[in-house]
C-alpha cells in the first residue's frame, strides 16, 4: 500500500480572543494549512520539485518547517540541548534540498511530533518571557509566534504553486 499524507482538520483561527489564544490559533492554522497542501499526495509526489527551475518540493517545507520550530522554540526559547533534525553544520539547505521519498512519511511525523513537544514546552511560557539570540540581543516569545506565522505563511504560498503543478489542486 503506498503511503498518502493524511487529512487534517484544520480550525477556523479564533476572531476574538486574547492575545495567546489568538497568536496559538494563527499558528495552528497555517500549520495545518501546510498539511492541507500535502493531504492525499504519495511521498513521490511530496518529493516532486514542481517548479523549475527552484529546487523547492512539498517534502523540504515539511523538514524545513520542522527544523525551523525546533530551532526557535526548543532550541533557542527553551534552550533545549537538541540537535535539528535536517540541517547541519555542513550542509544548510539539507531540510530543503536532501530529500527522499522513501523518508517522507517519518519526516510529516516528525512535524507532528514537533509541534507537540513545541505546544507541551511552551504551554506555562509568558508571551513576554525573553532569550538570547545568539547573534546577540534578546526576543521574546511573541515575536518568536509573529516569526513562525510569518514563516508559515510565506512558505505555504510556495505550497500553493507546488501543488497546483503536481495535481492541479488549489484552495486555502
Amino acid at each position: 500500500m503506498t503511503w498518502t499524507v493524511p487529512e487534517l482538520v484544520r480550525v477556523d483561527e479564533p476572531h476574538i480572543a486574547d492575545e495567546r489564544t489568538m497568536l496559538d490559533g494563527w499558528l495552528d492554522w497555517h500549520r495545518a494549512t501546510l498539511v492541507r497542501k500535502c493531504a492525499g499526495l504519495t511521498a513521490e509526489e511530496l518529493a516532486r520539485r514542481s517548479v523549475p527551475p527552484s529546487t523547492l518540493s512539498l517534502q523540504g517545507l515539511i523538514r524545513h518547517m520542522t527544523d525551523v520550530e525546533r530551532m526557535w522554540f526548543r532550541k533557542r526559547f527553551l534552550g533545549e540541548d537538541i540537535d535539528l533534525l535536517y540541517v547541519t553544520e555542513d550542509d544548510d539547505t539539507a531540510d530543503l534540498l536532501q530529500i527522499d521519498p522513501a523518508t517522507a512519511e517519518a519526516e510529516f511525523t516528525a512535524l507532528v511530533d514537533e509541534w507537540n513537544a513545541v505546544r507541551t514546552g511552551i504551554a506555562g511560557a509568558c508571551l513576554d518571557d525573553l532569550f538570547t539570540h545568539e547573534r546577540g540581543g534578546q526576543r521574546s516569545l511573541r515575536w518568536i509566534y509573529i516569526h513562525l506565522i510569518e514563516e508559515y505563511a510565506r512558505h505555504n504560498g510556495h505550497a500553493d504553486m507546488l501543488r497546483e503543478c503536481i495535481d492541479g489542486v488549489t484552495g486555502d
